[in-house]
């Protein structure tokens, strides 16, 4: 009895779940695998492409070497990290006013700014690029800075707001007839109440940010300018020519970052995603 029970679990739990692993985890190998594998290797079809049977770090030098890749990351943060910082701004604001000051449009401006995100971004950089030019910011840093959070503000707002809605109105009630303000009521109470969601709408912000790629692609065109998704494919794709293995460097160092972050905060991750969702 105890082995069909081990077995039946087995092949309803663990094979599943083993075969959702090998296919979230089979990119990152063959990454790792195109990194460290040189071209003649790469190209020959006679080996196991598999196995890496000469290491070598040729990729990751020709990657730091031969590009401005510390450059390209340096804007990736300065970019992913503003956007964040705004977009959280504008969302904690946005969202507050919308779910506890419940003024006669509040459900339809919600309703609104959510579906504001579902515009493709295809669509919007084409006046946003209208609205770039004439402030000047072409090929800046602070063309991205400013566009990202059209993309950005919308989502946060909405999962700060479900995040709002589980945190019970008779605290900020009660902190009124003591005498506190509206702000001071948003900056002692709400704000280290709601920090799960803030932090998971931070590293949604900071996620999207770092891997944007459309606005970046249309708005900068200078070398040391351009973040790393568009550093890396502008510059190691010549022509037809595709230069794998830098790439695959590039790619995993950049995935390092994103990586770390939701490594440190998955736990306030998926507690503020749970919030957004109470109703």
């Amino acid at each position: 009895m105890v082995g069909e029970r081990a077995t039946s679990k087995a092949l309803k739990f663990y094979l599943p779940l083993a075969l959702y692993l090998f296919f979230l985890l089979f990119p990152f190998y063959w990454m790792v695998n195109t990194v460290f594998k040189s071209d003649k290797e790469m190209y020959n079809l006679e080996l196991n492409p598999f196995y890496i049977h000469s290491p070598t770090l040729e990729n990751i030098l020709h990657l730091f070497t031969k590009t401005i890749f510390l450059k390209w990351m340096a804007n990736t943060f300065f970019v992913a990290i503003l956007s964040t910082l705004i977009a959280l701004g504008a969302s904690l604001l946005a969202a507050y006013a919308i779910q506890r000051l419940r003024f006669r449009t509040s459900q339809p401006t919600g309703v609104a700014i959510f579906l504001s995100y579902l515009i493709p971004q295809t669509i919007l950089f084409i006046p946003l690029a209208h609205v770039i030019f004439q402030l000047r910011l072409w090929d800046s840093l602070w063309s991205l800075v400013l566009t990202y959070p059209t993309f950005l503000v919308p989502f946060c707002t909405w999962l700060l707001m479900g995040y709002f809605k589980s945190i019970p109105k008779e605290m900020e009630e009660c902190a009124m007839i003591d005498g506190a303000s509206r702000v001071r009521i948003f900056r002692t109470i709400i704000l280290p109440l709601c920090l799960p969601g803030i932090l998971s709408a931070g590293i949604f912000c900071f996620t999207l940010s770092w891997n944007e790629y459309i606005y970046a692609l249309a708005f900068i065109s200078d070398t040391s300018s351009k973040t790393v998704p568009i550093g890396l494919v502008t510059e190691l794709v010549r022509g037809d020519v595709y230069h794998w293995g830098p790439l695959m460097a590039g790619a995993l160092c950049a995935s390092v970052p994103v990586a770390l972050v939701y490594s440190f905060f998955v736990e306030h991750y998926v507690a503020g995603m749970t919030g957004a969702l109470k109703e």
